[in-house]
């Protein structure tokens, strides 16, 4: 009883904290204001300034987008290489030299990096190019004998570690664990305030969206550990903590997770966290079969160095598991490494937790299908209301209309906010493929002849979405752009229409996806899909469909969640991107696919896999080039217009949505060759 009064206070409060940042359009970095270039220079020149000052001068600092935890999206706190170049994407390491400051970044942001960072002091490093050396590369061929290249550990994991102390030390150079931040450093020179690290209020996620208790969870993470002969499972993933828990919270703008690590033993649950936990989440837990230690956030350094002695101490031989993806500061922590004559085993690999939360249960499969129903009316009706606001004359904004989109969200069960920041691109814009606008100075107006990307998601309590959509405002796009439109869409439909063995990997698929774009010598500079959690990150690995390998992806099965989204980017001009979620599903002939009939076997025992598609949003019509199309695919995508509309249709009829009941009807007619 307790628990149900809790959760509608958080969903209303973090429902506002969320929109009031999406309504402030910061990019999923919280955007900083464009400096002028006497400011970038005073930053550059007090890092250099504490680089030559450590105890072993640096000739490079490594500043990457990281927090301790290899978050993806992060909180302002740890927004370094954000303050230090000016750069605002999401994806990107700076090196800082005493005379260079460079920064790698891939095709998503080359755009984007040369507006925000001052060109006359960084030099963008397109890492997606061939002719583009790598970091490490860079560093050997650029440094002297002898060189000391620093780093924060907390920003580097393991995997990234290794391999770049092994390319330094055969160059007769030393990679440096340095303590304290240098940035952080640099910005307490620079007198600017560092901000707090949040520690928001944690909920309990009830067992009917979950579909699996924590103590379940843990019971299962616990017999893999027996498997590994490991002593303890330490969990430095935020998601995963809140996946294991079943707690989510709201430290990192979009991304329903807190700031925490979780360990796990056999005869115990260690929690570390700087939020205190409520009778409430105590309760849940309890009624979970969880019980667990809560200690200060700081301290988990600390708390496994002494763990290591104490197991050392035993006599016998102890092993520690931890992700490859955790810090280098963690990994020589938990293995006793700078108090420990023989530091203790460590097992690091992909995370049985990123493995576990991988494949979803019925209960949040369930969810994801429920969630993408509401949000599919959300976005039907952003569609409908910016096409008659332009109609009319009316001027609209990339900002109105994403503001007016969270407005529309907001009406629908279970929703928390958004799973990212929303990136309305309209004309030219829609080629920044992370494109966010600014409130800050002139606004742009969505023009009657734009092309209009919009890529969204909303976090619901039952799932996440992630869609995006092209629309031609006037309904008569350029015979270019409806090419383009058409050729992009076929490459959605030729992924999710396909059927392939299950274990295989999703780099596999990408191909399908720029096959009708390759046949006119045009691509897209970034992959075609991703995992996504559960009411967790958008971006949920270890799996994923793109040019470059996953190198954890353990192979596609029954139940993962992923996006579809091939993309043309014309810089300068348009853009356009088609996007849905789908479902891997299991296919034999009786399975409602739409190569299902087809089937002559099952990979030899392997199985078949395919996809089903949750979102539920139509494609404009007037922007698809019928005569580019062949009978499979325009079926496919009538058949798709029609489940969109047999679905959606009744909801806003219901709801007295008339309007916009005829309007989809209208969106939703079968497509015929001319």
């Amino acid at each position: 009883m307790l628990l149900k009064c809790v959760l509608p206070i958080f969903t209303i409060a973090n429902a506002v904290v969320w929109s009031r940042s999406a309504a402030h359009g910061d990019s999923k970095h919280n955007k900083l204001n464009k400096e002028p270039q006497k400011m970038s220079v005073q930053r550059l020149s007090a890092l250099r300034a504490i680089m030559s000052s450590q105890p072993r001068p640096l000739a490079a600092y490594i500043i990457p987008t990281c927090d301790a935890h290899n978050s993806e999206y992060i909180a302002p706190v740890d927004a370094r290489r954000e303050w230090i170049s000016g750069f605002t994407g999401s994806a990107g390491t700076a090196v800082v030299t005493p005379s260079a400051a460079l920064l790698w970044t891939d095709g998503r942001y080359y755009t984007q990096f040369e507006q925000e960072a001052d060109m006359s002091l960084w030099t963008l490093m397109k890492q997606s190019l061939p002719e583009t050396p790598t970091m490490e590369k860079w560093l050997v061929s650029n440094l002297t004998e002898g060189a000391a290249v620093g780093v924060d550990p907390y920003t580097f994991s393991r995997d990234e570690w290794n391999p770049l102390q092994s390319a330094l030390t055969k160059h007769n150079m030393v990679l440096v664990a340095v303590g304290a931040n240098l940035v952080d450093e640099a910005r307490k020179h620079c007198g600017e305030h560092i901000p707090c690290r949040p520690s928001n209020d944690i909920i309990a996620l009830p067992l009917k969206f979950t579909g699996k208790c924590a103590g379940e969870k843990i019971a299962e993470l616990r017999a893999k550990m027996e498997d590994k002969k490991a002593s303890a499972l330490v969990i430095t993933a935020l998601d995963e903590v809140a996946y294991v828990l079943n707690l989510r919270g709201s430290d990192i703008e979009y991304n329903p997770v807190f700031f925490s690590y979780l360990i796990i033993t056999p005869t115990a649950v260690l929690l570390f966290t700087a939020n205190e936990l409520t009778a409430a989440l105590c309760l849940q837990l309890a009624e979970e079969h969880v019980h667990l230690q809560r200690f200060p956030y700081d301290s988990i350094e600390e708390h496994l160095r002494d763990m290591a002695k104490e197991l050392s101490e035993t006599g016998c031989k102890h092993s520690i598991w931890l992700s490859s993806d955790s810090s280098e500061a963690i990994h020589r922590a938990a293995s006793g490494a700078d108090v420990l004559a023989n530091p203790l085993n460590i097992i690091s690999e992909v995370s049985p937790v990123s493995l576990m939360k991988l494949t979803k249960n019925d209960v949040e499969l369930q969810g994801f299908r429920d969630c993408h129903v509401r949000d599919g009316i959300a976005v039907v009706r952003l569609l409908k209301w910016l096409h008659d606001e332009v109609d009319g004359g009316k001027e609209v904004t990339e900002i109105q209309a994403a503001d007016k989109l969270l407005e529309f969200r907001k009406d629908e069960e279970h929703f928390m906010g958004p799973s990212f920041s929303t990136i309305p691109g309209s004309g030219a814009n829609g080629a920044i493929i992370h494109y966010c606008p600014s409130r800050d100075g002139p606004q742009k107006t969505i023009e009657k002849e734009d092309m209009f990307i919009l890529d969204s998601g909303g976090q619901y309590m039952d799932g996440t979405t992630d869609i995006t959509r092209t629309r031609h405002l006037s309904r008569a796009p350029t015979s270019e752009q409806k090419s383009a439109f058409t050729r992009v869409l076929q490459g959605q439909i030729m992924v999710g229409a396909a059927l392939f063995p299950q274990g295989v990997k999703g780099n596999v698929l990408d191909s399908f996806a720029r096959h009708a774009l390759w046949e006119a010598g045009l691509d897209y500079a970034h992959g075609t899909g991703h995992g996504v959690g559960h009411f967790l990150n958008v971006h949920e690995g270890p799996c994923g469909v793109s040019w470059r390998p996953y190198p954890h992806d353990p192979g596609l099965k029954p139940g993962q969640v992923l996006s579809n989204e091939p993309g043309y980017y014309k810089v300068g001009s348009f853009g356009i991107r088609h996007e849905d979620l789908v479902e891997t599903i299991n296919v034999t002939k009786e399975t409602e696919h739409p190569r299902a009939a087809g089937l002559q076997g099952d990979f030899d025992g392997r199985g078949v896999l395919g996809f089903r598609t949750l979102t539920l949003v139509p494609h404009q019509r007037e922007c698809i080039d019928a005569s580019m199309m062949s009978d499979f695919q325009l079926q496919y995508i009538n058949n798709y217009h029609k489940r969109v509309f047999d679905t959606l249709g009744p909801i806003l009829k219901e709801r007295r949505l008339h309007e916009e009941y005829t309007w989809l009807q209208g969106e939703c007619a079968p497509m015929i060759r001319a």
